[in-house]
């Protein structure tokens, strides 16, 4: 699936398209969301979902790995570094 196909989905075929075909990468936390990434062939998505109610109230898509800052600069290497 190409990018532009995902986007003109449906909010119940976009769901259905990141559980049976997105691979789960990574979460963070935002003060009013939970921020699910996952990675499909050639893009990524970002799900919003709201703390209060649980609904996924955005997807944000991309392809550009500039995007995936915020997730990588949550992984902790540091006892990477350490010998």
């Amino acid at each position: 699936m190409k990018l532009s196909e995902f986007i003109v989905l449906t909010q119940e075929k976009k769901r259905f398209t990141i559980l049976q075909e997105g691979v789960p990468i990574a979460q963070r936390e935002l003060v009013d969301y939970m921020l699910f990434l996952f990675h499909l062939p050639g893009f990524y998505v970002e799900t919003w979902c709201s703390k209060e109610t649980k609904d996924i109230r955005e997807y944000k898509v991309f392809h550009n790995p500039a995007h995936l800052t915020p997730y990588l600069e949550a992984i902790p290497i540091d006892h990477l570094l350490k010998k």
